[in-house]
């Protein structure tokens, strides 16, 4: 009877796990959970994704997810199609692979960049502004000047920098660290604070913000258990303190934030870690815009501001 009866319990709570997967998968990635159950038939329940990177694809290699393996098994495209779109550093690594995955998509695609030049040959695009700087405080300014008052659907915060060399405390380059805050965290402020006091981001538009898990607090223990890259790792710590109270303040308008890390990307910004992008299931960066606009769908005013690894569509803890 013992045995029908454990039996039975375990029938129930996985059929309970089932039903909460497909909840999950209906109602967005704020309610996606890891689950998994020990040998001693514990079951437990996780919203966030997993810090060890080589265990995270490792684990989605075994289990054969196809969301982090196969994002056209479920990429979800559809309310792209004749949006209006800024994308900061649309023209290159990153942003010029969303840039040409929006196009094909369908969307009305503007992009900044410092140089008319550099976006010479990208297809498709409803505008280029140039000469935009991010750590100029009126870039804003010249952005909105050149959109004729045109609205946003949605905003892309993409321009970055990332510091080539490694940092310890014995190699620190003080100007390099304030370079990094000032394009990742300032940077994507002064372009949203200028096109939504211009009114050109209306209600029900989205801010998105590309950071990275690297500004993590709570995952530095496992991915840099002996510190470095000061820099880089402040800088998107900080991005992601801008954003949140972005997403607190602009939710009375009807605008919401999304907070991505957009995985991890075969680009020349990430080219120093070449030699790891294998083991940690680095993606070349026409997946990684999949990935990207995949999340930005489903963002809305109730899960706005938080935090969300576009590997996986789970969350990221602060």
């Amino acid at each position: 009877q013992n045995s029908i009866f454990n039996l039975m319990a375990d029938l129930i709570l996985y059929g309970i796990l089932m039903i909460l997967s497909i909840i999950s998968v209906v109602n967005g990635f704020k309610h996606i959970k890891n689950i998994s159950i020990n040998k001693n038939k514990l079951y437990s329940i996780s919203k966030y994704s997993i810090p060890d990177q080589p265990a995270r694809f490792a684990k989605a290699k075994a289990e054969n997810n196809q969301r982090v393996l196969d994002i056209d098994s479920v990429y979800d495209f559809n309310y792209i199609k004749g949006k209006n779109v800024l994308v900061t550093g649309g023209n290159r690594g990153l942003g010029l692979a969303i840039t040409k995955e929006l196009v094909s998509k369908g969307a009305n695609v503007f992009i900044t960049c410092r140089d008319k030049a550099s976006a010479a040959g990208i297809e498709g695009l409803k505008k280029v502004i140039d000469g935009i700087e991010v750590t100029d405080n009126k870039c804003g300014d010249k952005i909105v000047s050149q959109l004729d008052n045109i609205n946003i659907d949605i905003l892309i915060n993409n321009a970055g920098y990332f510091y080539k060399e490694l940092e310890t405390i014995d190699k620190l380059n003080f100007d390099e660290e304030l370079k990094m805050i000032d394009i990742c965290a300032v940077g994507p402020l002064r372009v949203t604070s200028a096109i939504v006091n211009a009114g050109l981001l209306s209600s029900d538009s989205k801010v998105i913000v590309v950071t990275s898990q690297g500004g993590s607090i709570q995952w530095r223990f496992t991915q840099n258990p002996n510190g470095y890259d000061y820099g880089h790792h402040m800088s998107k710590a900080a991005a992601n303190m801008m954003s949140v109270l972005l997403a607190q303040e602009l939710k009375s308008k009807g605008i919401s934030v999304g907070i991505l890390h957009p995985g991890f990307n075969k680009t020349d910004m990430t080219k120093k870690y070449e030699q790891i992008w294998e083991i940690e299931g680095a993606v070349d960066a026409s997946i990684g815009a999949k990935r990207v606009i995949h999340e930005i769908g489903k963002i809305n005013l109730s899960n706005t501001g938080i935090f969300i690894n576009c590997e996986d569509g789970l969350e990221i803890p602060w």
